[in-house]
């Protein structure tokens, strides 16, 4: 075991004592306990694993530790709290645009660091985004809805 790398997850800085080449998801999952990024492919290219790091969304299972050192993760878990939940989280189940759960973290942390981006997309721009995530359940039509919806929920908090 390496000495420690430091990171902020969810706001929290935490000093995580594996090693360096350690898969983001890995550390995430095993040594945080935090278990909404979920591993498929292993390759970076079904989105399940998605966190933000930095503000940018990112697949974890193929980022090691050392390449996020000092940087700022955040995953669902961090999103919102259960009184308090993120617009994305209330659009999605006000959509009822989840079906078994596997995508929808990923797809979660897209569509944050889109709406981050983006205030107002465009359903081309909510496509593009969501593109990296693979879903098989067949719910797109009403996530693209969820991501309006809290498009829409996040302006009228600014107004």
């Amino acid at each position: 075991m390496s000495g420690g790398t430091s990171l902020t997850v969810n706001g929290q800085l935490r000093s995580i004592a594996a090693e360096p080449q350690a898969m983001l998801l890995d550390v995430l999952r095993s040594e945080l306990g935090l278990k909404a990024a979920r591993f498929g492919c292993g390759e970076g290219l079904c989105g399940s694993c998605r966190v933000l790091v930095d503000g940018r969304a990112v697949a974890s299972c193929d980022m090691p530790l050392w390449s996020v050192a000092g940087k700022a993760i955040t995953t669902v878990e961090g999103l919102g709290t259960p009184e308090a939940p993120h617009p994305i989280q209330t659009a999605l189940i006000a959509e009822q645009a989840m079906q078994c759960g596997y995508c929808i973290s990923g797809i979660m942390i897209s569509a944050v660091a889109l709406l981050a981006e983006t205030p107002e997309p465009s359903e081309t721009a909510i496509r593009e985004a969501l593109d990296p995530n693979l879903c098989r359940c067949g719910a797109h039509i009403r996530i693209i809805r969820a991501v309006h919806r809290a498009a829409a929920e996040m302006q009228a908090r600014v107004a």
